[in-house]
Order: C-alpha cells, then structure tokens, then sequence
C-alpha cells in the first residue's frame, strides 16, 4: 500500500454505508484523516436493491475508529440541499474544518429510455448528479471561506465515457459528473482546490450484486458485454473497491497537487479498446 500522509486532516465520504464508500472511509483513516462518514440509509423507491443501512454506517465508522481515527457518523441525503447544509456545517463545528469531498454516493438502476419513468429518472439523476453538486457547492463554499485549499473527488463510470441500452439515465448522470468536474476545477483553481473524477468499470459491491439479484445475470451479462468489466489483463470478473480507493487516495493528496479537472479510469482497459 503506499503511504500518503493525511494527518490533520478530515475527509467528508458520501454513500459510506458499504461499498466504495465504506474503502474509501476507511483508507483516509489508515492514512492518518479523521473521517466524516454519511449515508442516506434507508431505501429509495425506484432502486429495485437495498440501499446501506444505518448500523452498516456505524461499521464503517468503527473501522475508522480502528484505524485510530475520530468519525462522525450523519445520516444525510444528497439530494436534499437542506440536509447537506446541515452536515457540512455539523462536520465543520466538530472537526473546525473539511480538507477533502469525496463524492461517492450513487445508485443504478435499469429501463430503455422510452420505457423508463419520470421518477426513476429523477431519482437516479437528483442522487448521482445533483447530489455530487450540492456536497461541492457546500463543502467548496467552506473551501473558499477558509482559504487554504482541498480536494475534491467524484466518482464517475465508464458510463462516462458509453452509452449502455438500459442504462441512459445512468450514462446521462455520469457524463455529467465529468462536465461538473471540469467546471468545478476551473472556477475553484484560484482557492487552490483541486477537483477530479474517477471512472470505474465494474467493481465488486453491494451495488452490484444488488444489480444481479434485480435483472438476473443473463441481462446483467448482455450489459456487461457492452460496458464492462472488460479486462484487458484477461483474468475477468470485477474490480476491488481497494483499486478505487487508491486511486481516491493519490488525487487527494499533494503527490496529484497539479491535477486538476480530469478523470482517472480505473477499468482494467475497458475505454480502451
């Protein structure tokens, strides 16, 4: 594992519940950051898996704790801009400051375009796209207020970069975690914030096998042929969340202090063939 040192600092996690989320908590905590770990925790209608659950939240939170490290655990909505407020200022007055977003919270759920409904598209886009927006309004408005820089990561998809039948909504959110990316980096570079995105292909999680369990594997395997996890090392299967945690952890440290407005793939080659 290599060492980054994050100590002093406090990173603020989104969909820390399990998952990429639960990884990414728990690597800035093994790097030395306190960590502000949050979730909606409870289900949303038009997602046909379970969302992570309060006491998965406090799991997270003890291996933070394990690791040394002080969390704080706030059950938020991404969606909801009063809820964000409320914990960024929460994690303010407890810790005195937030040094990195990392933006993870996302769900995925199928239906072609002309099949899907307004509220699943609503769901799916006011959590995957405009949630990342309003944790980086809040938390880089701190960023701004304080004066001396942060991090902020999203997360992406090779979605970001394909079309999937079933999944345009899906692909529309994360194309748009590019475009905010890129914006984000330019209008907050004169604070010395960096923002970056990573894309993954398909990664071993809840999410995912949630996504079995709902469509069955042979739709899930038509998909997959057409997005991933296509594997250019040609040992198959999906990823580990450590794969995106690491690449987490270099974009919010000061080894990527020049990075900024771009998108790290972690697909095991998918985006290249």
């Amino acid at each position: 594992m290599v060492e980054y040192d994050f100590s002093g600092k406090v990173a603020f996690v989104t969909g820390a519940a399990h998952g990429q989320g639960e990884s990414h908590a728990v690597n800035y905590a093994k790097h030395g950051a306190d960590v502000v770990v949050t979730d909606i925790c409870e289900d949303i209608e038009s997602n046909p898996y379970p969302m992570g659950t309060g006491d998965e939240l406090e799991d997270t939170a003890q291996q933070v704790e394990d690791e040394g490290q002080e969390a704080l655990v706030i059950e938020m909505d991404v969606r909801e801009e009063d809820e964000v407020e409320a914990a960024v200022e929460q994690a303010v007055d407890h810790f005195g400051r937030i040094d990195i977003l990392a933006n993870n919270a996302g769900i995925w759920n199928m239906a072609d375009l002309t099949q899907l409904d307004e509220k699943q598209w609503d769901e799916l886009i006011d959590t995957n796209l405009k949630g990342v927006w309003l944790c980086s309004k809040h938390v880089g408005q701190h960023f701004i207020d304080r004066g001396d820089g942060g991090k902020i990561v999203n997360t992406s998809s090779t979605a970001g970069f394909t079309g999937i039948p079933g999944g345009g909504h899906y692909v529309a959110a994360k194309h748009g975690v590019r475009g905010l990316t890129k914006t984000l980096a330019l209008e907050l570079a004169e604070y010395d914030v960096n923002v970056n995105t990573v894309a993954p292909t398909g990664v071993d999680t809840p999410l995912t096998a949630g996504m079995m369990e709902a469509y069955g594997e042979e739709t899930m395997g038509e998909m997959i042929e057409v997005t991933g996890p296509f594997n250019v090392f040609g040992d198959g299967g999906m990823i580990d969340a450590q794969d995106i945690s690491d690449a987490y952890m270099w974009l919010s440290s000061d080894a990527a202090r020049y990075v900024t407005g771009t998108t790290i793939k972690v697909d095991a080659g998918f985006t290249a063939k």
